[in-house]
């Protein structure tokens, strides 16, 4: 549903009441949106309107302990301690209700529930009856028949017509005009266009409109307006007896079939160049726009550190290459080609000067043959406009829609941008009687649209599909809907139209094209180094996964068919081949190939994904040299400067090594002059004690010598370990390698 905004203009006279009748849900729209002006200085004295508890709370009021869908044993069991006159045959019970009770009984065999009435009489008897068919009750409570009879009203409420009366109360004098608006759910208005290929398209839109508020639009002026206000609903017209809030669901948005992306790029055209100063520097943080023949942006970017600038996916034609930066003149070339499939380089030089000051650059204008229909990117928001239909166009051709050409008759609707919204409002008053509908023509103009055939893998589809390639000339916004296409006065298929600015430009399906056929195959290359960089006692290998993608189509019809094919854009991966696309999507980039009647045509798109690899020169071993220049993932001269760090860290290795042998010879003496000492400590007392303390110190005075040489020489170790790491160190430092393989 969506909603209608009213209005109504009427002539009232001194103090008068206004009656609009409403249904219940129409009322509560109403009352959040209702607004009432005198305009000709009277006074609104008060609005009314039917209003009613809801239903349970008012059965909850008679209490009759009885609820919408009550059976007779639950309506005389809400009227316990009523006085009753029971009769079941000929027999007849008087007395106050006391219970109803269901019980089992067997009869003939058979197992039956049977329900009880229990009464007690005046005179304090007990006394029991079942309720047979035979059975009726008199009501002897005074105001019990009066309760049960509102019950029943309200039960009969749900058969009457659904309709809640608001008055207006006025108060003035003499004749004046009353001003009342309100906003109701309404049905969507829907849209549908008409496609004729001839020379020049033509555009038919039509809007259908539904009137299904119960009562007669008569000579109203209607508009129609397509957007996304928000609202809601709130049941104000109902009596409220807690805070209780109530929150409608979202209503879901449910995605047309076969429609594809709006361009976020344009076109196929790059231009890169350096932007450099006089002395041949690059000027880093420069400007560089691509202004197209009207003026207009159509591409912009930031040089790099070094003065290296590219933009890409340009539409193609010629532009004007405007650069600025802080410090230097503006410089401006005019006559830059942006050519679909090519790169154009312009290097621009900057003056010395304030941005203020400018040069102009004439250029030569290269022609180009190429065409391509880069999409505008855009959004378009939901509008309504007016509908009365002129005639349909008077056909002035010779023969069939391509011999000539459909008349533009001018449209029943005038459209225009209301802020975020989009109105056609009709140029005449419109009948539309309760629980009918309408369609009138909103949009007849030309519009510029190219016959293509479209291939997405990952649609799932067996053959490409032949699309419109639509650029909204009209200078409205269309709204979405169905569209049909004809061409050579048949019918060509029918697709989804998304909601489109004015000048964006869109492709739409409408037909399957059986006379391409399409294969398609994908080749990977594992990673390999494609450049190595050496700095700071780093290496850096710059690896690169390669993949292939080729299209192939065979076109068996006798005329030429334009593919775009719809390649993924995938996250870190970029194009590697010279074939760029014509424009890019937030997911896919399109490229154009032509295919020639009864031909073969190959489109080859290659990319690549960059990764990195660090190693840390001083922990790099000789195997690993010999691995490298294997996969050829160094160049001669890093090979030689990597095996000048091995074998430096070899020599420090060897050196180590020897001072690792005199610490541990120095560390044996110790322990052998340990255990002397203690034999030495054992012998006190002994008749070898003289003889062998001779002995033992004659070795502790060798040792001590050994030890005092072991750490002459565990110095001059230390020294050549310094020496050489210092040396490994310089050669590390000095590496400085940057090469592409």
């Amino acid at each position: 549903m969506a909603l209608g905004y009213f209005e109504h203009v009427g002539k009232i006279n001194g103090n008068q009441n206004v009656t609009i009748p409403f249904t219940t849900g129409q009322l509560n729209d109403v009352l959040k949106s209702l607004t009432v002006l005198d305009l000709n200085g009277g006074r609104i004295g008060g609005i009314t309107y039917d209003s009613a508890a809801p239903a349970d709370r008012q059965m909850a009021d008679l209490r009759l302990g009885t609820g919408e869908k009550s059976t007779l044993a639950e309506l005389l069991g809400g009227m316990r301690g009523a006085k009753l006159e029971v009769r079941s045959g000929t027999n007849v019970i008087t007395g106050r209700l006391l219970s109803i009770e269901r019980k089992s009984k067997v009869t003939a065999g058979t197992a039956l529930v049977v329900d009880y009435l229990s009464l007690i009489t005046d005179a304090g008897e007990l006394r029991t009856t079942e309720l047979s068919p035979a059975f009726s009750v008199k009501l002897l409570e005074q105001g019990f028949s009066g309760k049960v009879g509102q019950y029943l009203d309200l039960l009969s409420s749900a058969w009457e017509p659904d309709v809640r009366r608001m008055v207006v109360s006025t108060s003035g004098t003499g004749e004046r005009s009353l001003f009342v608006s309100y906003v109701s759910e309404v049905p969507v208005w829907k849209t549908t266009y008409r496609i004729v290929l001839q020379a020049k398209p033509l555009l038919q839109g039509w809007a259908i409109v539904d009137n299904v508020v119960g009562q007669d639009w008569v000579g109203v002026q209607m508009s129609l307006v397509a957007g996304a206000p928000q609202s809601f609903i709130q049941k104000l017209s109902q009596p409220y007896y807690s805070r209780r809030p109530e929150v409608a669901l979202a209503t879901g948005y449910i995605a047309t079939p076969q429609t594809f992306e709006s361009t976020l790029a344009t076109g196929g055209g790059r231009v890169t160049g350096v932007v450099r100063d006089q002395s041949g520097s690059g000027v880093p943080n420069a400007r560089v726009r691509a202004l197209n023949e009207g003026g207009e942006v159509a591409g912009e970017t930031t040089v790099d550190g070094s003065g290296n600038y590219e933009l890409s996916s340009l539409a193609p034609g010629s532009y004007q290459l405007e650069v600025t930066a802080s410090g230097f003149q503006k410089t401006s070339e005019a006559g830059v080609a942006a050519v679909v499939g090519q790169t154009t380089r312009r290097d621009v030089m900057l003056q010395v000067g304030s941005v203020s000051e400018s040069i102009d650059v004439s250029a030569s204008r290269r022609a180009t043959s190429n065409r391509s229909l880069g999409g505008l990117a855009g959004g378009v928001s939901r509008k309504m406009a007016p509908l009365p239909p002129p005639p349909p166009p008077s056909p002035a051709r010779s023969s069939g829609f391509g011999g000539g050409s459909y008349r533009v008759a001018e449209a029943a609707a005038r459209a225009q941008q209301l802020g975020d919204l989009f109105e056609y409002k009709l140029k005449e008053p419109i009948t539309i009687r309760k629980n009918q509908s309408a369609l009138v023509p909103i949009v007849q103009s030309n519009v510029e649209a190219e016959k293509v055939s479209i291939w997405n893998a990952n649609a799932g589809l067996p053959k490409p599909q032949r699309a419109l390639w639509l650029k909204n000339t009209s200078g409205l916004t269309l709204d979405g809907g169905s569209f049909t296409v004809l061409e050579d006065e048949s019918f060509a298929g029918e697709g989804l139209l998304e909601p489109l600015r004015p000048d964006e430009k869109r492709l739409v399906s409408y037909a399957t094209d059986l006379a391409l056929t399409v294969t398609a195959k994908q080749e990977s290359a594992a990673l390999r180094v494609s450049r190595v960089k050496v700095a700071n006692g780093v290496m850096v290998h710059f690896r690169e996964m390669r993949e292939k993608k080729s299209y192939t189509f065979r076109n068996e019809d006798a005329t030429a068919r334009a593919v775009l094919v719809e390649h993924p854009v995938r996250q870190g991966f970029e194009l590697r081949s010279d074939t760029r696309p014509v424009e890019t999507t937030a997911q896919w980039m399109r490229f154009r190939l032509p295919v020639a009647p009864k031909q073969t045509a190959t489109l080859l798109v290659e990319e690549g994904r960059a990764a990195e690899t660090t190693y840390s020169i001083g922990m790099i071993k000789p195997e690993m040299v010999d691995a490298f220049v294997k996969e050829s993932s160094i160049d001669k001269p890093l090979e030689e400067a990597l095996r000048k760090v091995v074998a430096q860290k070899r020599v420090v290795s060897e050196l180590e090594d020897q001072k690792a042998k005199l610490d541990a010879e120095v560390e044996s003496i110790g322990e052998d002059q340990e255990r002397l000492r203690e034999n030495m400590k054992a012998l006190k007392g002994s008749a070898e004690e003289k003889s062998l303390l001779q002995r033992y110190t004659k070795q502790l005075n060798a040792q001590e010598n050994r030890i005092d040489a072991l750490r002459k020489e565990t110095a001059a170790m230390e020294q050549k370990v310094t020496a050489a790491e210092a040396d490994l160190e310089k050669l590390i430092a000095a590496l400085s390698f940057d090469r592409t393989l």
